[in-house]
């Protein structure tokens, strides 16, 4: 093992919750300088628009968001994928935007004895080494699969992210396009998350979440998948797919989309539609596994909303 390179932990970072960067802290992963920071009124709760939108403030906890009824009504997506998340003392402490700030999980990163590309190591020891939960859409130098399920089931609604220095984000300009191995989001340093902005839901839509673990409780998904879907008249007028724990940053899967869009709601376009959700998979040696589960993900997530 090589030792870990210092220079990015030295670096000042946001504790609010603390879920994660407590443990990273014990481990000896971090051991930069912190900053303490506190919610404010414009960072906390839920505040709706008059056209139906909502902006959720960053300091707003899993828990509140989980059980909040409005928001269960107008972005099941996003409450199913709150509830389905860690387990209900995280849920209770953490909040959207520690969610959304998350340090990746591998645990080569997480091991402060080896260095790795997000530590300012040269490389990621987990591509020729243990990756048996690494990517299956291999999109950069690092393979560890992005840990924030809120961010996937955003991307499946088109939220922005609202940040103290430049505004409106979407997610993908907020947490990159996963070419860059050296970091988990594309903030900047310094620059901290205020809320979150879902736009007007569709007349009619529904949606569902749901994830692949290996056990049953309190366990970082194998494949997860965030759905919504609009069907009228037996036809997909519009569908929308999200997935997360396949890949560096949460990835739209845009073949199983086009393959039902305008489409009758039947069992044949379902099946041929999930076949599609590994579209562009390129799998490491010990990942492939990840496909057949997130095909049948989508597949269940389908049927669900064809009823």
């Amino acid at each position: 093992m090589t030792p870990t390179a210092t220079t990015a932990m030295q670096i000042p970072e946001f504790r609010a919750a603390g879920t994660d960067i407590s443990e990273r802290r014990r481990s000896g992963v971090s051991k930069g300088p912190l900053i303490d920071i506190s919610a404010a009124s414009d960072t906390i709760g839920m505040q709706w628009a008059a056209d139906g939108g909502v902006r959720i403030g960053a300091f707003t906890s899993i828990a509140a968001i989980a059980a909040d009824a409005r928001i269960a009504a107008a972005y099941p997506g996003v409450a199913a994928s709150a509830q389905g998340l860690a387990t209900p003392q995280i849920r209770h402490l953490a909040t959207l935007g520690g969610n959304l700030a998350q340090r990746s999980r591998c645990w080569y990163y997480r091991n402060p004895h080896i260095a790795c590309l997000k530590k300012g190591g040269s490389d990621c020891p987990a591509r020729s080494g243990n990756h048996l939960y690494s990517v299956a859409f291999d999109l950069g130098p690092c393979v560890s699969p992005h840990p924030s399920t809120m961010a996937a089931a955003l991307l499946a609604y088109d939220a922005k992210i609202m940040t103290d220095r430049r505004g409106a984000l979407t997610i993908g300009e907020m947490l990159g396009n996963g070419s860059n191995g050296a970091a988990d989001n594309a903030l900047q340093s310094g620059e901290m998350i205020k809320s979150i902005e879902l736009p007007v839901p569709l007349a009619g839509e529904r949606a569902h979440y749901k994830r692949a673990i290996s056990r049953t409780h309190a366990e970082w998904p194998l494949a997860e998948v965030c759905a919504r879907a609009v069907v009228k008249d037996g036809v997909f007028q519009f569908i929308r797919l999200s997935a997360g724990a396949i890949a560096p940053v949460p990835i739209r899967l845009a073949a199983a989309e086009a393959a039902l869009q305008g489409k009758p709601a039947s069992a044949e376009n379902i099946a041929s539609a999930a076949e599609q959700a590994t579209a562009g998979a390129t799998p490491l040696p010990m990942t492939g596994y990840k496909l057949d589960l997130l095909k049948g993900v989508v597949q269940d997530l389908l049927e669900r909303l064809a009823v």
